[in-house]
Protein backbone atom coordinates (compact mmCIF):
# COMPACT_ATOMS: atom_id res chain seq x y z
CA UNK A 1 0.00 0.00 0.00
CA UNK A 2 2.80 2.23 0.84
CA UNK A 3 5.83 2.97 -1.86
CA UNK A 4 8.87 4.30 -1.43
CA UNK A 5 10.75 5.73 -4.33
CA UNK A 6 14.56 6.88 -4.72
CA UNK A 7 15.82 9.08 -6.70
CA UNK A 8 19.81 8.84 -7.67
CA UNK A 9 21.42 11.67 -8.20
CA UNK A 10 22.67 12.39 -11.75
CA UNK A 11 26.10 11.45 -13.12
CA UNK A 12 27.96 14.70 -13.83
CA UNK A 13 30.38 15.21 -16.70
CA UNK A 14 30.71 11.25 -17.18
CA UNK A 15 32.94 11.33 -14.33
CA UNK A 16 31.17 10.39 -11.05
CA UNK A 17 27.74 9.37 -9.60
CA UNK A 18 26.97 10.87 -6.59
CA UNK A 19 25.80 8.62 -3.59
CA UNK A 20 23.38 10.83 -2.27
CA UNK A 21 19.82 8.98 -1.92
CA UNK A 22 16.71 10.85 -1.01
CA UNK A 23 13.51 9.28 -0.13
CA UNK A 24 10.10 10.38 -1.24
CA UNK A 25 6.40 9.89 -0.66
CA UNK A 26 3.74 9.03 -3.33
CA UNK A 27 0.04 10.11 -3.30
CA UNK A 28 -2.54 8.96 -2.42
CA UNK A 29 -0.79 8.59 1.23
CA UNK A 30 -2.95 5.21 1.19
CA UNK A 31 -5.68 4.04 -0.75
CA UNK A 32 -8.76 3.48 1.73
CA UNK A 33 -11.54 5.31 2.34
CA UNK A 34 -10.65 7.72 5.66
CA UNK A 35 -12.41 11.24 5.41
CA UNK A 36 -12.45 14.20 7.07
CA UNK A 37 -9.30 13.60 8.98
CA UNK A 38 -7.20 14.72 11.88
CA UNK A 39 -4.26 13.83 12.47
CA UNK A 40 -1.72 14.76 15.28
CA UNK A 41 1.55 14.60 16.20
CA UNK A 42 2.68 13.19 19.94
CA UNK A 43 6.70 12.94 20.23
CA UNK A 44 7.68 11.47 16.85
CA UNK A 45 4.36 9.14 16.74
CA UNK A 46 1.42 10.43 14.49
CA UNK A 47 -1.81 9.51 14.71
CA UNK A 48 -5.25 9.86 12.53
CA UNK A 49 -8.82 9.40 13.01
CA UNK A 50 -11.57 9.72 10.56
CA UNK A 51 -15.57 9.91 9.64
CA UNK A 52 -17.35 6.50 9.72
CA UNK A 53 -21.07 7.40 9.72
CA UNK A 54 -23.20 4.09 10.55
CA UNK A 55 -20.39 1.54 11.04
CA UNK A 56 -19.71 0.88 14.27
CA UNK A 57 -16.90 1.28 16.50
CA UNK A 58 -16.22 4.77 15.12
CA UNK A 59 -13.44 7.09 14.41
CA UNK A 60 -10.52 4.89 13.54
CA UNK A 61 -7.68 5.60 14.86
CA UNK A 62 -4.65 5.00 12.64
CA UNK A 63 -0.56 5.37 14.28
CA UNK A 64 2.13 6.50 12.05
CA UNK A 65 5.94 7.05 12.91
CA UNK A 66 6.87 8.43 8.96
CA UNK A 67 3.28 9.77 7.92
CA UNK A 68 3.43 7.55 4.95
CA UNK A 69 2.73 4.14 6.32
CA UNK A 70 -0.15 3.72 8.68
CA UNK A 71 -1.75 0.99 10.64
CA UNK A 72 -4.92 0.98 12.29
CA UNK A 73 -4.78 0.32 16.27
CA UNK A 74 -8.35 1.52 17.96
CA UNK A 75 -11.34 3.73 17.72
CA UNK A 76 -12.01 6.38 19.77
CA UNK A 77 -16.18 5.23 19.82
CA UNK A 78 -16.58 2.00 20.92
CA UNK A 79 -20.21 1.85 20.45
CA UNK A 80 -22.53 3.75 18.69
CA UNK A 81 -25.10 4.29 21.32
CA UNK A 82 -26.69 7.31 20.50
CA UNK A 83 -30.34 5.61 19.86
CA UNK A 84 -31.90 2.00 18.94
CA UNK A 85 -31.84 2.77 15.27
CA UNK A 86 -27.88 2.56 15.46
CA UNK A 87 -28.52 -1.17 16.11
CA UNK A 88 -30.85 -1.47 13.35
CA UNK A 89 -33.55 -1.69 16.01
CA UNK A 90 -36.68 0.43 14.78
CA UNK A 91 -35.17 1.67 11.55
CA UNK A 92 -31.71 2.79 10.64
CA UNK A 93 -28.85 5.27 10.77
CA UNK A 94 -27.45 5.50 7.18
CA UNK A 95 -25.03 8.10 7.12
CA UNK A 96 -25.45 9.23 9.94
CA UNK A 97 -23.08 9.73 13.05
CA UNK A 98 -19.45 10.06 13.32
CA UNK A 99 -19.36 13.01 10.76
CA UNK A 100 -15.91 15.51 11.00
CA UNK A 101 -14.57 15.40 14.90
CA UNK A 102 -11.96 16.68 16.47
CA UNK A 103 -9.38 14.47 17.99
CA UNK A 104 -6.19 15.53 20.07
CA UNK A 105 -4.21 14.64 23.36
CA UNK A 106 -4.25 17.04 26.46
CA UNK A 107 -0.36 16.84 27.80
CA UNK A 108 -1.77 18.47 31.16
CA UNK A 109 -4.02 16.01 31.95
CA UNK A 110 -2.63 13.16 30.11
CA UNK A 111 -5.61 12.36 28.39
CA UNK A 112 -7.12 11.77 24.59
CA UNK A 113 -10.40 13.53 23.70
CA UNK A 114 -12.48 12.69 20.76
CA UNK A 115 -15.82 14.89 20.49
CA UNK A 116 -18.25 15.27 17.48
CA UNK A 117 -21.74 16.48 16.81
CA UNK A 118 -24.10 14.02 16.26
CA UNK A 119 -27.60 13.99 14.37
CA UNK A 120 -27.13 18.16 14.12
CA UNK A 121 -28.01 17.88 17.99
CA UNK A 122 -25.93 16.71 20.69
CA UNK A 123 -22.22 16.62 20.78
CA UNK A 124 -20.18 13.65 22.79
CA UNK A 125 -17.05 13.83 24.15
CA UNK A 126 -14.95 10.34 24.54
CA UNK A 127 -11.53 9.98 25.99
CA UNK A 128 -8.61 7.72 27.17
CA UNK A 129 -5.37 7.33 28.88
CA UNK A 130 -3.80 5.56 26.30
CA UNK A 131 -4.84 6.41 22.25
CA UNK A 132 -5.66 2.85 22.12
CA UNK A 133 -8.10 2.51 25.27
CA UNK A 134 -10.28 1.92 26.53
CA UNK A 135 -12.00 4.84 25.15
CA UNK A 136 -15.23 5.97 27.18
CA UNK A 137 -17.70 8.30 27.23
CA UNK A 138 -16.34 11.43 28.47
CA UNK A 139 -19.46 14.34 29.26
CA UNK A 140 -22.30 15.17 26.25
CA UNK A 141 -22.97 18.88 25.50
CA UNK A 142 -26.32 19.81 24.83
CA UNK A 143 -25.14 22.23 21.21
CA UNK A 144 -24.02 20.90 18.23
CA UNK A 145 -20.36 21.23 17.10
CA UNK A 146 -20.35 20.85 14.11
CA UNK A 147 -17.37 20.05 11.84
CA UNK A 148 -15.47 20.99 14.90
CA UNK A 149 -11.88 21.27 15.43
CA UNK A 150 -10.02 21.00 19.05
CA UNK A 151 -6.73 23.22 20.19
CA UNK A 152 -5.41 22.34 23.70
CA UNK A 153 -4.06 26.06 24.74
CA UNK A 154 -0.20 26.27 26.28
CA UNK A 155 -1.99 26.70 29.04
CA UNK A 156 -4.37 23.80 28.76
CA UNK A 157 -7.32 25.70 27.97
CA UNK A 158 -9.39 23.86 25.01
CA UNK A 159 -11.28 25.23 22.89
CA UNK A 160 -13.41 24.25 19.87
CA UNK A 161 -13.63 25.33 16.46
CA UNK A 162 -16.99 24.59 14.51
CA UNK A 163 -19.41 26.21 11.70
CA UNK A 164 -22.63 27.10 12.97
CA UNK A 165 -25.27 29.15 10.67
CA UNK A 166 -22.89 29.42 7.78
CA UNK A 167 -20.18 31.19 9.90
CA UNK A 168 -17.05 30.06 11.97
CA UNK A 169 -17.12 29.82 15.27
CA UNK A 170 -15.48 29.22 18.66
CA UNK A 171 -16.30 27.73 22.03
CA UNK A 172 -14.23 27.78 25.30
CA UNK A 173 -14.87 24.24 27.18
CA UNK A 174 -14.70 24.21 31.22
CA UNK A 175 -11.55 23.33 32.90
CA UNK A 176 -12.42 19.52 33.00
CA UNK A 177 -13.57 19.83 29.52
CA UNK A 178 -16.98 18.87 30.25
CA UNK A 179 -19.30 21.76 29.41
CA UNK A 180 -19.07 25.39 27.85
CA UNK A 181 -18.05 28.75 29.20
CA UNK A 182 -18.12 30.57 26.29
CA UNK A 183 -18.82 30.72 22.46
CA UNK A 184 -18.64 33.56 20.08
CA UNK A 185 -19.30 33.70 15.83
CA UNK A 186 -15.42 34.77 14.95
CA UNK A 187 -15.60 35.14 10.92
CA UNK A 188 -17.99 35.59 8.52
CA UNK A 189 -16.95 34.34 5.29
CA UNK A 190 -16.93 36.75 2.70
CA UNK A 191 -19.22 36.41 -0.63
CA UNK A 192 -16.04 35.44 -3.10
CA UNK A 193 -15.38 32.37 -0.24
CA UNK A 194 -18.77 31.68 0.54
CA UNK A 195 -19.91 28.71 3.00
CA UNK A 196 -16.82 27.11 5.09
CA UNK A 197 -17.10 23.98 7.19
CA UNK A 198 -14.80 21.34 8.59
CA UNK A 199 -12.78 22.92 10.49
CA UNK A 200 -9.43 22.71 12.41
CA UNK A 201 -8.03 24.93 14.90
CA UNK A 202 -4.04 25.11 15.57
CA UNK A 203 -1.82 27.77 17.66
CA UNK A 204 2.13 28.51 16.24
CA UNK A 205 4.25 31.18 17.42
CA UNK A 206 1.57 32.88 19.62
CA UNK A 207 -1.01 32.90 16.22
CA UNK A 208 -4.46 31.25 16.42
CA UNK A 209 -5.25 29.52 13.00
CA UNK A 210 -8.42 28.09 11.74
CA UNK A 211 -8.20 25.88 8.42
CA UNK A 212 -11.75 25.84 7.49
CA UNK A 213 -12.82 23.97 3.85
CA UNK A 214 -15.36 25.49 1.00
CA UNK A 215 -17.31 21.87 -0.04
CA UNK A 216 -15.69 20.35 -1.94
CA UNK A 217 -12.59 22.08 -3.81
CA UNK A 218 -11.20 24.26 -1.50
CA UNK A 219 -9.54 25.43 2.13
CA UNK A 220 -8.74 28.19 3.61
CA UNK A 221 -6.62 29.03 6.67
CA UNK A 222 -8.13 32.14 8.86
CA UNK A 223 -5.33 33.66 11.92
CA UNK A 224 -5.52 35.50 14.61
CA UNK A 225 -3.67 36.67 17.57
CA UNK A 226 -6.45 35.53 20.00
CA UNK A 227 -8.64 32.25 20.12
CA UNK A 228 -11.82 34.97 19.50
CA UNK A 229 -10.20 37.21 16.64
CA UNK A 230 -10.41 39.05 14.66
CA UNK A 231 -8.97 36.68 12.16
CA UNK A 232 -7.76 37.20 8.61
CA UNK A 233 -8.14 35.07 5.86
CA UNK A 234 -6.08 33.27 2.60
CA UNK A 235 -6.50 30.49 0.78
CA UNK A 236 -4.46 27.58 1.17
CA UNK A 237 -6.08 25.45 -1.98
CA UNK A 238 -8.52 26.23 -4.02
CA UNK A 239 -9.26 23.68 -6.81
CA UNK A 240 -6.04 22.42 -7.07
CA UNK A 241 -5.40 19.61 -9.59
CA UNK A 242 -5.40 16.49 -7.41
CA UNK A 243 -2.63 13.54 -7.81
CA UNK A 244 -4.88 10.88 -8.59
CA UNK A 245 -6.54 10.91 -11.95
CA UNK A 246 -10.56 11.30 -11.78
CA UNK A 247 -10.25 12.88 -8.55
CA UNK A 248 -12.04 15.21 -7.01
CA UNK A 249 -9.46 18.44 -6.07
CA UNK A 250 -7.82 17.89 -2.54
CA UNK A 251 -9.99 20.03 0.59
CA UNK A 252 -10.91 19.24 3.90
CA UNK A 253 -7.48 18.52 5.21
CA UNK A 254 -5.19 19.19 8.41
CA UNK A 255 -2.07 20.50 9.33
CA UNK A 256 1.36 18.58 11.10
CA UNK A 257 4.66 19.23 12.17
CA UNK A 258 7.50 16.56 12.33
CA UNK A 259 9.71 17.21 15.15
CA UNK A 260 12.55 18.50 13.08
CA UNK A 261 9.79 21.43 11.86
CA UNK A 262 8.86 20.35 8.93
CA UNK A 263 5.08 21.29 8.23
CA UNK A 264 2.63 19.12 5.68
CA UNK A 265 -1.15 19.16 4.91
CA UNK A 266 -3.23 16.53 4.22
CA UNK A 267 -6.39 16.43 2.76
CA UNK A 268 -9.08 13.82 1.12
CA UNK A 269 -9.63 13.52 -2.87
CA UNK A 270 -13.52 12.83 -3.05
CA UNK A 271 -12.22 8.87 -5.02
CA UNK A 272 -15.52 7.34 -5.70
CA UNK A 273 -16.84 4.40 -5.77
CA UNK A 274 -13.90 3.51 -3.14
CA UNK A 275 -14.80 6.77 -1.35
CA UNK A 276 -12.76 9.72 0.20
CA UNK A 277 -8.61 9.54 0.36
CA UNK A 278 -5.73 11.41 1.62
CA UNK A 279 -3.20 13.54 0.19
CA UNK A 280 -0.30 14.72 1.89
CA UNK A 281 1.76 17.93 0.58
CA UNK A 282 4.66 20.09 1.70
CA UNK A 283 3.54 23.62 3.21
CA UNK A 284 5.76 26.23 3.99
CA UNK A 285 4.94 29.25 6.09
CA UNK A 286 5.78 33.00 4.47
CA UNK A 287 6.37 35.86 6.33
CA UNK A 288 2.92 37.21 6.13
CA UNK A 289 2.14 34.31 8.95
CA UNK A 290 0.19 32.26 6.51
CA UNK A 291 1.26 28.60 5.39
CA UNK A 292 1.44 27.74 1.59
CA UNK A 293 0.98 24.56 -0.33
CA UNK A 294 3.69 23.49 -2.05
CA UNK A 295 2.37 22.40 -5.20
CA UNK A 296 4.06 20.88 -8.40
CA UNK A 297 3.50 23.02 -11.99
CA UNK A 298 0.34 23.78 -10.34
CA UNK A 299 -1.07 20.67 -9.50
CA UNK A 300 -0.98 18.46 -6.05
CA UNK A 301 2.18 16.47 -6.85
CA UNK A 302 2.14 12.44 -6.96
CA UNK A 303 5.30 12.51 -5.67
CA UNK A 304 7.47 14.82 -3.07
CA UNK A 305 10.79 14.65 -1.41
CA UNK A 306 10.52 13.33 2.37
CA UNK A 307 12.55 14.72 5.24
CA UNK A 308 11.34 11.01 7.27
CA UNK A 309 13.13 7.85 7.68
CA UNK A 310 10.77 5.09 6.64
CA UNK A 311 9.47 3.13 8.99
CA UNK A 312 7.10 -0.13 8.19
CA UNK A 313 4.30 -1.24 9.56
CA UNK A 314 1.73 -4.08 9.60
CA UNK A 315 0.97 -4.52 5.92
CA UNK A 316 -2.90 -4.59 5.20
CA UNK A 317 -2.55 -7.22 2.81
CA UNK A 318 -2.12 -11.08 3.29
CA UNK A 319 -4.15 -13.44 5.06
CA UNK A 320 -6.23 -12.83 8.16
CA UNK A 321 -6.93 -15.05 10.66
CA UNK A 322 -10.11 -13.93 12.24
CA UNK A 323 -9.39 -15.21 15.81
CA UNK A 324 -10.37 -11.91 17.16
CA UNK A 325 -11.99 -8.94 15.73
CA UNK A 326 -8.86 -6.29 15.29
CA UNK A 327 -9.36 -2.35 14.56
CA UNK A 328 -9.44 -2.89 10.92
CA UNK A 329 -13.06 -4.06 11.13
CA UNK A 330 -16.20 -2.05 11.15
CA UNK A 331 -19.76 -3.58 11.99
CA UNK A 332 -22.88 -1.90 9.93
CA UNK A 333 -24.59 -0.01 12.76
CA UNK A 334 -23.68 -1.82 16.08
CA UNK A 335 -23.66 -5.63 16.36
CA UNK A 336 -25.91 -7.92 18.16
CA UNK A 337 -22.73 -9.21 20.57
CA UNK A 338 -24.80 -12.18 21.23
CA UNK A 339 -24.69 -13.43 18.00
CA UNK A 340 -20.69 -13.66 16.84
CA UNK A 341 -17.93 -14.91 18.30
CA UNK A 342 -14.59 -15.39 17.94
CA UNK A 343 -11.87 -18.33 18.98
CA UNK A 344 -8.87 -20.19 17.34
CA UNK A 345 -11.32 -21.99 14.75
CA UNK A 346 -12.12 -18.10 13.21
CA UNK A 347 -15.22 -16.02 13.59
CA UNK A 348 -18.31 -17.61 14.21
CA UNK A 349 -21.82 -15.41 12.70
CA UNK A 350 -25.02 -16.88 14.25
CA UNK A 351 -27.96 -15.44 12.60
CA UNK A 352 -29.11 -12.08 14.08
CA UNK A 353 -32.07 -11.20 12.16
CA UNK A 354 -35.01 -12.28 10.37
CA UNK A 355 -35.09 -10.58 7.21
CA UNK A 356 -35.15 -10.42 3.16
CA UNK A 357 -33.07 -7.47 3.59
CA UNK A 358 -29.18 -7.57 4.16
CA UNK A 359 -29.45 -3.63 4.86
CA UNK A 360 -31.46 -4.43 7.55
CA UNK A 361 -29.71 -7.47 8.65
CA UNK A 362 -27.72 -7.08 11.88
CA UNK A 363 -24.03 -8.37 12.35
CA UNK A 364 -22.51 -7.20 8.64
CA UNK A 365 -18.73 -7.28 9.55
CA UNK A 366 -17.37 -4.53 6.95
CA UNK A 367 -13.23 -4.38 5.54
CA UNK A 368 -12.57 -0.77 3.57
CA UNK A 369 -11.41 -2.07 0.08
CA UNK A 370 -7.42 -1.46 -0.83
CA UNK A 371 -7.21 0.95 -3.79
CA UNK A 372 -6.74 1.21 -6.90
CA UNK A 373 -7.76 -2.50 -7.19
CA UNK A 374 -7.96 -5.25 -4.82
CA UNK A 375 -9.23 -8.52 -4.29
CA UNK A 376 -11.09 -9.64 -0.65
CA UNK A 377 -11.40 -13.57 -0.15
CA UNK A 378 -12.87 -15.62 2.64
CA UNK A 379 -13.42 -19.36 3.37
CA UNK A 380 -17.22 -19.89 4.39
CA UNK A 381 -18.04 -23.22 6.47
CA UNK A 382 -21.67 -23.37 6.01
CA UNK A 383 -23.29 -26.57 7.19
CA UNK A 384 -24.64 -25.34 10.23
CA UNK A 385 -26.98 -22.79 8.35
CA UNK A 386 -30.77 -22.90 8.57
CA UNK A 387 -33.38 -23.23 6.11
CA UNK A 388 -33.84 -19.35 4.50
CA UNK A 389 -30.29 -18.48 5.70
CA UNK A 390 -28.28 -16.60 3.51
CA UNK A 391 -24.31 -15.92 3.94
CA UNK A 392 -21.60 -14.57 2.40
CA UNK A 393 -19.06 -11.83 0.88
CA UNK A 394 -21.42 -7.99 -0.24
CA UNK A 395 -19.68 -5.51 -1.84
CA UNK A 396 -21.74 -3.02 0.37
CA UNK A 397 -23.20 0.47 -0.38
CA UNK A 398 -26.25 2.35 -1.15
CA UNK A 399 -26.47 -0.03 -4.50
CA UNK A 400 -24.85 -3.39 -3.67
CA UNK A 401 -24.22 -7.15 -4.98
CA UNK A 402 -22.88 -10.22 -3.06
CA UNK A 403 -21.99 -13.39 -3.91
CA UNK A 404 -22.82 -16.20 -0.37
CA UNK A 405 -24.49 -19.66 -0.25
CA UNK A 406 -28.57 -19.87 0.00
CA UNK A 407 -29.91 -22.77 1.81
CA UNK A 408 -33.67 -23.30 1.00
CA UNK A 409 -35.02 -27.06 1.72
CA UNK A 410 -32.25 -28.67 2.83
CA UNK A 411 -30.34 -27.90 -0.22
CA UNK A 412 -27.54 -25.54 -0.82
CA UNK A 413 -26.50 -23.49 -3.68
CA UNK A 414 -23.98 -20.82 -4.11
CA UNK A 415 -25.54 -17.12 -5.56
CA UNK A 416 -24.59 -14.31 -7.33
CA UNK A 417 -27.50 -11.10 -6.34
CA UNK A 418 -27.50 -7.91 -7.48
CA UNK A 419 -29.57 -4.71 -7.61
CA UNK A 420 -29.91 -4.31 -3.89
CA UNK A 421 -30.45 -0.78 -3.62
CA UNK A 422 -31.80 2.04 -1.34
CA UNK A 423 -33.76 5.51 -2.00
CA UNK A 424 -32.67 8.95 -1.22
CA UNK A 425 -33.54 8.66 2.45
CA UNK A 426 -31.54 5.55 2.67
CA UNK A 427 -34.54 3.00 3.16
CA UNK A 428 -34.41 -0.21 0.65
CA UNK A 429 -35.99 0.22 -2.30
CA UNK A 430 -35.06 -3.22 -3.82
CA UNK A 431 -33.23 -6.25 -1.78
CA UNK A 432 -31.90 -7.94 -4.58
CA UNK A 433 -31.99 -10.75 -7.07
CA UNK A 434 -30.02 -13.64 -7.50
CA UNK A 435 -29.45 -13.74 -10.99
CA UNK A 436 -26.84 -17.00 -11.13
CA UNK A 437 -25.98 -19.78 -9.35
CA UNK A 438 -24.84 -23.35 -9.01
CA UNK A 439 -25.07 -26.57 -6.60
CA UNK A 440 -22.40 -26.86 -4.16
CA UNK A 441 -22.30 -29.69 -1.24
CA UNK A 442 -19.86 -30.18 1.57
CA UNK A 443 -19.76 -27.45 3.88
CA UNK A 444 -17.17 -25.50 2.91
CA UNK A 445 -16.57 -22.94 0.28
CA UNK A 446 -14.09 -20.33 -0.77
CA UNK A 447 -15.67 -17.00 -1.63
CA UNK A 448 -13.77 -14.03 -3.61
CA UNK A 449 -14.70 -10.44 -5.01
CA UNK A 450 -12.05 -8.17 -6.82
CA UNK A 451 -12.78 -4.78 -7.20
CA UNK A 452 -11.15 -1.64 -9.04
CA UNK A 453 -12.42 1.62 -7.48
CA UNK A 454 -9.84 3.90 -9.42
CA UNK A 455 -12.29 6.96 -9.69
CA UNK A 456 -14.05 7.67 -12.83
CA UNK A 457 -15.70 5.75 -15.75
CA UNK A 458 -17.77 2.34 -15.07
CA UNK A 459 -15.93 0.59 -12.59
CA UNK A 460 -16.41 -2.96 -12.51
CA UNK A 461 -16.05 -5.21 -9.58
CA UNK A 462 -16.38 -9.53 -10.29
CA UNK A 463 -17.54 -12.23 -8.34
CA UNK A 464 -15.85 -15.71 -7.81
CA UNK A 465 -16.64 -19.24 -6.33
CA UNK A 466 -13.82 -22.18 -5.49
CA UNK A 467 -14.84 -25.33 -3.78
CA UNK A 468 -10.92 -25.99 -3.42
CA UNK A 469 -9.67 -22.47 -3.48
CA UNK A 470 -7.33 -23.38 -6.00
CA UNK A 471 -9.49 -23.63 -9.46
CA UNK A 472 -12.39 -20.24 -9.49
CA UNK A 473 -15.43 -19.76 -11.49
CA UNK A 474 -16.63 -15.91 -11.90
CA UNK A 475 -20.23 -16.21 -11.08
CA UNK A 476 -21.11 -12.21 -11.84
CA UNK A 477 -20.00 -8.79 -12.44
CA UNK A 478 -21.53 -5.39 -11.06
CA UNK A 479 -20.46 -2.23 -12.55
CA UNK A 480 -20.05 0.19 -8.64
CA UNK A 481 -21.83 3.80 -8.23
CA UNK A 482 -20.12 6.66 -8.26
CA UNK A 483 -22.21 9.10 -6.76
CA UNK A 484 -21.16 10.89 -3.76
CA UNK A 485 -24.19 11.62 -1.22
CA UNK A 486 -24.04 8.00 0.64
CA UNK A 487 -20.16 9.82 1.38
CA UNK A 488 -18.69 6.14 2.45
CA UNK A 489 -17.41 4.23 -0.49
CA UNK A 490 -17.86 1.00 -0.80
CA UNK A 491 -16.62 -1.86 1.59
CA UNK A 492 -15.94 -5.92 1.75
CA UNK A 493 -18.60 -6.88 4.17
CA UNK A 494 -19.36 -10.94 5.31
CA UNK A 495 -22.93 -11.40 6.70
CA UNK A 496 -25.38 -14.15 7.56
CA UNK A 497 -29.15 -14.14 7.92
CA UNK A 498 -31.92 -15.71 8.02
CA UNK A 499 -35.10 -15.33 5.98
CA UNK A 500 -36.99 -17.69 7.91
CA UNK A 501 -36.06 -18.41 11.53
CA UNK A 502 -33.24 -17.56 13.60
CA UNK A 503 -30.29 -20.23 14.53
CA UNK A 504 -28.19 -21.12 12.23
CA UNK A 505 -24.41 -19.89 12.12
CA UNK A 506 -21.94 -20.04 9.26
CA UNK A 507 -17.73 -20.06 10.46
CA UNK A 508 -15.18 -17.86 8.76
CA UNK A 509 -11.48 -19.06 9.78
CA UNK A 510 -9.51 -15.94 7.78
CA UNK A 511 -10.27 -12.77 5.54
CA UNK A 512 -7.46 -12.57 2.92
CA UNK A 513 -6.57 -9.07 1.05
CA UNK A 514 -4.88 -8.80 -2.03
CA UNK A 515 -3.85 -5.95 -3.71
CA UNK A 516 -4.64 -6.14 -7.74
Amino acid sequence: MFQIKKTFAALLGGLSLLPALTNAFTNPIFWEDLADLDIRRVNDTYYYTSSTMHYSPGAPILRSYDLKNWEYIAHAVPTLDFGSTYSLQGGQAYIQGIWASFFAYHPQKNTWFWGGCIDFQTSYLYSASSVTGPWTRYTTINKCYYDSGLLIDDDGTMYVSYANSNNIWVAQLSSDGKSEVRSQQVFVPPSDIGYLEGTRMYKRNGQYYILATHPANAEYTLKASSPWGSYSSKALAVSVKPPVTGGGNPHQGGLIDTPSGQWYYMAFVDSYPGGRIPAMAPVTWGSDGFPTLQLSNGAWGTSYPDVLTPHPVTSPTGIENLTSIGPRWEWNHNPDTSKFSTSSNGLTLNTATVTFDLYSARNTITRRILGPKSTSTIKLNYGNMKDGDRAGLVLLRHLSAWIGVKRDNGNYIVGFTNGLAMNSDWSTSNTGTTVATAGISGGTIYLRITADISPGGSKQALFYYSTDNSSWKQLGSFTMNTDWEFFMGYRYGIFNYATSALGGSVNVPYFQLDSA
